[in-house]
């Protein structure tokens, strides 16, 4: 009956089992995630070589004029050495790791997620994925923030490849879409698009695209050869945060 059962756990059927547990499931960019890792055995006893956790992404990709949705890894963790789990066993190992600064926020068609990866020897491997929503870190969120406050709607948010100009550790950048809907820029912009290149506690990188609304038969004509299009790059400290909306309308004003 051992033999039969450790045949069967070899290909999946009465193995080991891993399930993540998380404090919770909203956290900041940049916040540290606590949680733990149950691990439940399966009918023979196995060897566990490791636990990997592992967040994913959703992006956007266009290939011969057709768009697809690929994944992408941000980070990948290991949280355990190689141990022994017995049959009908639980075992908890718990684990900790801090969210990058500059990782997606769950917005629009954007998604994010841990995936545990049971490692075990000549056995099938075990997975479990867990959904979490990631909000702007701090100076992030004041600049999204006091870009609405211009009289600015979001429209569209979504991880799109990057080029190879902007590409950093990731293959996709997050682009948030704006279009005025009232205040000084409505009739004077098409949209705003806000990239955020890269992110930590004290600052941000961002590049803004301004789009300015074609005016008379020389507006359409820059129109038609994106002239009308202005790309600034901008950073925002943590002593911006005071006057931040001045220094972004100043700055899109200069522009439009």
């Amino acid at each position: 009956m051992s033999f039969f059962n450790k045949m069967l756990a070899s290909i999946g059927i009465g193995s080991s089992k891993v399930d993540t547990k998380l404090a919770k499931s909203s956290y900041e960019a940049g916040e540290v995630i606590h949680g733990e890792v149950e691990i439940y055995g399966g009918n023979v006893e196995q060897q566990i070589d490791a636990i990997y956790l592992t967040l994913y992404t959703t992006y956007i990709k266009e290939v011969d004029d057709h768009k697809y949705t690929s994944k992408a890894p941000i980070e990948h963790f290991k949280v355990s050495e190689p141990f022994i789990i017995k049959a009908n066993e639980r075992k908890s190992i718990p684990f900790s790791f801090q969210l990058p600064y500059d990782m997606p926020i769950t917005v629009g068609s954007t998604r994010v997620w841990i995936k545990t990866e049971l490692d075990i020897r000549s056995g099938a491997d075990s997975e479990d994925k867990d959904y979490i929503e990631i909000r702007p870190s701090g100076i992030a969120a004041n600049v999204l923030n006091e870009v609405q406050n211009l009289e600015f709607t979001l429209r569209k948010a979504e991880c799109e490849k990057a080029s190879y100009r902007y590409r950093s550790k990731y293959p996709f950048i997050q682009e948030f879409e704006f279009v005025p809907v009232s205040g000084p820029f409505r009739g004077r912009l098409d949209e705003l698009e806000v990239v955020f290149l890269s992110q930590s506690a004290q600052k941000v990188d961002i590049l803004m695209q301004v789009d300015r609304r074609a005016r008379g038969f020389g507006g359409f004509l820059a129109e038609a050869f994106d002239a009308d299009e202005s790309h600034v790059h901008l950073t925002i400290s943590s002593e911006d945060i005071p006057y931040l909306r001045s220094k972004l309308e100043q700055t899109i004003s200069r522009y439009s």
